[in-house]
């Protein structure tokens, strides 16, 4: 196979995996990022290490893969550009913590919509606040809805590490919602 072809069938296989992957990309790296311009520009240095990457690599399992890279470049991007300012930071979005009403007969409470307001703001700062390790693994479960295998593939960490992350996690949360 010439170097052209190889070069063509990435970008094919990069338009095939890459584009419906981009929402979790994204959303996971406003968690790893402390803003989403910089979020951005981890997502476009991972769609770029991803069609370097399918020129030599057949990928089974686009999603974890694609996060994975996310996660890395996400660190490397942070090490290198933000030493100072390590933040971790999440969107309400993210979280689809306040439900949308559009099944709703009625219309929203303002009074349900403020406490939803201010128990999403609860969540993604108690979210922010746990060590990375956890937090990264809580947003590909629960918010990328990621299985654990997928997550110990993005992540290298073995399946076990994983599940007592999220439950470390998991815990953690509920400890800082409750006080």
């Amino acid at each position: 196979m010439s170097e052209g072809d190889t070069a063509n069938l990435a970008r094919r296989q990069f338009h095939e995996v890459v584009p419906p992957l981009l929402d979790d990309a994204y959303t996971l790296a406003k968690w790893l990022c402390p803003n989403g311009a910089d979020a951005e520009d981890v997502v476009q240095e991972a769609a770029i290490r991803a069609l370097k990457a399918l020129e030599t690599t057949a990928v089974e399992r686009p999603k974890p893969w694609f996060l994975m890279i996310v996660r890395n470049t996400a660190m490397t991007w942070m090490a290198k550009n933000r030493p100072k300012t390590l933040a971790y930071a999440g969107d309400l979005t993210d979280l689809d913590v306040i439900g949308s009403h559009l099944g709703d007969e009625r219309p929203p409470d303002p009074e349900e919509t403020l406490i939803a307001l201010e128990d999403g703001e609860r969540l993604r700062q108690a979210i922010a606040e746990l060590p990375p390790p956890l937090q990264e693994t809580l947003v590909m479960r629960d918010v990328n809805d990621l299985s654990y295998r997928d997550i110990a593939e993005a992540t290298g960490a073995p399946i076990g590490t994983v599940m007592s992350r999220l439950a470390r996690g998991r815990a953690a949360l509920a400890k800082a919602l409750r006080s």
